[in-house]
């Protein structure tokens, strides 16, 4: 092997490369390729490539059959160590983090790029966000010496490398494509919507529920505007304040029953309709741009194309080529496992440390058997509910796990203070707005790792919550409450999901999907149980890597299935 490995992409098609030594800097002269995937490809005992950005350099790589095993991610990196610093915000660019370093101006971070159907990544972003291969170098080599001030070096590096991992696979996704038929889809379309009108019309089923709507008021109303509907209710006598469903049901009144159905199905045409398929779905994928860590939580998110809100009615166009299937995988009870293991309560990771249901498991101890109060009570105190039925819920989880309940009430003060929250390895909450320069660490309590634990190298929403921004203290209790919980269960997801692409790797399986706690793999059908134990094992696996040795288990529900709809 021949270690780490730097490469700037050139404007000719061609890259600068040099081999890296262990400061982070060129351990000989700066090599010009005239070939960018050839560099790559000429290279294969490289461990590690190291450059600006994944999405710039990979999704070419992989265009021209280039596969890289690991990589780092300048710019995810310096997003991370902000975060981490307390300076969520600044320009995350790596010609920002160089001119941070030489007292410069600092540049602005590019617009994101909005997603286009069909559209292939450009090999250079917009001007500005490239450097020379020497001072991407003198920005890595400065991460290196920020991740090694961090409280936690080893947990921040680890990190950083899953991050980057994510980045690999949510590249490889993207040019995988999620397998779909057009012709199912169109025929589910027909049989719910009816027949499509030329024009872009409302389709028949629909324009027959909108004047059931009209007829069951007297007089013509739009169903799909909300205003209108409201407005014809109050003619009616009936006072509602909106049209979510959960209101229009406990309504008494005939137009009830058709406007529900008619809003369910109008989400359906408007989200999932004939546009929709004839914009993302090419030569028999669905193609969205999936992007690891959109999140302040670190969970994933798809610029474009909706691919995390499928109805499981659409699912059902969702099927594997012939001879292949999909196997579905669902993290069990995630997020109360991993906060057994964030929290380190000898309780709770003794329940989390049996593969049968953690919430049957939490209610035979706390609840006298009452399942629905111990789900409740679990998920209360990861969201935040605390009120009513939920204050005696989360006494009497109190009582039986103290340190779990403890971790994210530290977790929720920290927040309300307006403090940093973190995840387990790192992932940095953002504190609230005005709160002071935010450099100041929550005290949630940190369980000291076992020696020799966790290796100290690496395994292989920025979107805002509504309301975390606001002025509101306790929502941002809330949130942080939440945060330490659901990032660090991303951090995991992130290892779970390195693992599984290095299970894959000699395999024609490839991974498809992925949200939160699920991941589908298409494969061939004789690869599928071999697919199965490796899901199993790079959960263990991540389990290990990213919270140490606890009894802690992450088991999966998985189903090897023709359709996905069929898998629930």
């Amino acid at each position: 092997m021949t270690g780490r490995w730097a490469l700037a992409p050139a404007e000719d098609g061609g890259a600068d490369v040099a081999p890296l030594g262990p400061d982070g800097l060129p351990a000989a002269p700066v090599t010009r390729e005239p070939d960018l995937a050839a560099a790559v490809r000429d290279r294969p005992d490289v461990t590690r490539w190291v450059w600006r950005s994944t999405s710039e350099v990979y999704p070419h790589l992989l265009a021209a059959g280039v596969r890289v095993e690991r990589c780092y991610d300048i710019e995810d990196a310096e997003t991370l160590l902000l975060g981490h610093e307390g300076r969520h915000g600044e320009p995350r660019s790596a010609a920002a983090a160089l001119a941070r370093l030489r007292g410069g101006p600092v540049p602005p971070d590019p617009p994101q790029r909005s997603a286009e159907p069909g559209a292939q990544s450009p090999l250079f972003e917009p001007s500005g966000t490239r450097l020379p291969l020497a001072d991407l170098l003198t920005v890595y080599a400065d991460q290196q010496r920020r991740h090694q001030a961090t409280a936690h070096p080893g947990r921040m590096r680890l990190l950083t490398a899953a991050e980057s991992a994510g980045m690999l696979v949510a590249a490889e996704m993207n040019r995988a494509g999620l397998p779909w038929s057009a012709d199912v889809h169109r025929a589910v379309l027909h049989e719910l919507l009816g027949e499509r009108y030329t024009g872009g019309g409302e389709p028949t089923r629909l324009a027959e529920l909108a004047d059931e709507v009209s007829a069951a008021f007297g007089r013509r109303v739009r169903p799909d505007l909300p205003a209108d509907v409201v407005k014809a209710f109050a003619q009616a006598g009936i006072k509602v304040r909106s049209t979510r469903r959960w209101e229009l049901q406990s309504v008494d009144h005939p137009a009830v029953a058709p406007l529900v159905e008619y809003k369910k199905l109008y989400r359906i045409w408007v989200a999932h309709g004939w546009s929709w398929l004839q914009d993302w779905v090419r030569e028999g994928r669905f193609r969205p741009e999936f992007l690891a860590g959109g999140t302040v939580t670190g969970r994933w998110v798809t610029n474009g194309g909706g691919a995390l809100q499928i109805p499981k009615v659409i699912r059902r166009a969702v099927v594997a080529d012939p001879g292949w299937r999909l196997v579905v995988a669902d993290a069990d009870q995630m997020e109360p496992r991993v906060l057994a293991a964030i929290s380190r309560d000898p309780g709770l990771m003794e329940v989390a440390g049996r593969e049968s249901d953690l919430y049957q498991s939490v209610s035979d101890r706390a609840f006298s058997g009452d399942r629905a109060q111990a789900k409740l009570a679990v998920l209360g105190a990861v969201y935040g509910q605390t009120s009513g039925d939920g204050l005696k819920n989360l006494a009497a989880l109190r009582r039986r796990f103290p340190r779990a309940v403890a971790y994210v009430d530290d977790a929720a003060r920290a927040g309300e203070e307006g403090r940093l929250v973190r995840t387990w390895l790192g992932r940095t909450c953002p504190p609230a707005a005005g709160s002071g320069d935010g450099g100041e660490e929550a005290g949630i309590p940190v369980a000291e790792e076992p020696t020799g634990s966790r290796p100290t190298g690496d395994p292989e929403d920025q979107r805002w919550v509504p309301g975390y921004a606001s002025s509101d203290s306790r929502a941002r209790g809330r949130f942080a409450r939440n945060f330490v919980v659901q990032g660090s269960a991303a951090d995991w997801a992130l290892l779970l999901l390195a693992g599984l692409r290095r299970a894959c790797a000699g395999l024609a399986a490839e991974l498809v999907f992925f949200q939160h706690d699920e991941v589908i793999v298409h494969c061939p059908q004789k690869e599928a149980d071999t697919v199965v134990a490796a899901i199993r094992e790079a959960s263990e696996q991540a389990g290990q890597l990213t919270f140490g040795e606890t009894p802690v288990r992450f088991p999966f529900t998985t189903a090897v299935v023709e359709c996905y709809a069929d898998a629930k």
